[in-house]
């Protein structure tokens, strides 16, 4: 059977350094009149039961976008799986906190302001039908492994591989799992679009404009 809702938290990864932005909180960006994240926390209200942020450093900044802050539980900046492996966690401490527990993620990059308010409902039906451990999306002939949803129950796993073995690519930890994939088409636009650039956020704002 497909996922409830209710059983999916949604992690919204924003623990990145935006180097390619200039540094600072690229999610605090604005496009449209509203920042990344909130534009994220837009798109994803309502596909999932409840949503944390992923950021590391001081998390008062992020006091006015009322969600909880966890930071990566591996040092050093370690890319997207260290966020993962932080949604899993703070999902896994969800139990008995509120009736029910929170027993999958799917993670969201904060820095992808037109990913798919259909996102939560494709990755499950994909995972249910496939049969499958984990689900990713995909476009254009591409996959997207950051769009993920992933079980809690391998927190353990991820956290052995980026701690143990050093793994830090998200298709090289996925490899090992049946990964289910939902794609999407690019006309009109990419959903999966992502901003690293300030030009890359001028573009984006531009193309959704319009």
């Amino acid at each position: 059977m497909p996922v409830p809702v209710e059983r999916i938290a949604g992690v919204l990864l924003a623990g990145g350094q935006a180097r390619r932005m200039g540094g600072g909180d690229k999610c605090l960006r604005t496009l449209g009149g509203e920042t990344l994240l909130v534009r994220a926390i837009r798109r994803l209200t309502g596909q999932v039961g409840r949503m944390v942020l992923n950021a590391n450093g001081d998390p008062a900044r992020f006091a006015g976008c009322g969600l909880p802050v966890v930071a990566d539980p591996v040092e050093g900046f370690a890319g997207p799986l260290a966020g993962v492996l932080a949604g899993l966690d703070w999902a896994a401490g969800q139990a008995g906190i509120e009736q029910a527990g929170v027993d999958w993620i799917v993670t969201v990059p904060t820095d992808a302001p037109a990913f798919p308010e259909d996102l939560v409902a494709r990755l499950t039906a994909a995972l249910d039908d496939a049969g499958a451990e984990i689900a990713c999306a995909s476009s254009g002939g591409r996959h997207h492994p950051v769009f993920g949803l992933w079980p809690v129950s391998l927190r353990g796993a991820l956290r052995e591989a980026l701690i143990g073995r050093d793994v830090r690519k998200v298709d090289v930890f996925t490899a090992d799992y049946r990964l289910a994939v939902a794609d999407w088409p690019v006309e009109p636009l990419d959903p999966f679009l992502n901003v690293n650039r300030p030009d890359e956020l001028e573009a984006a704002e531009r193309l959704l404009a319009g």
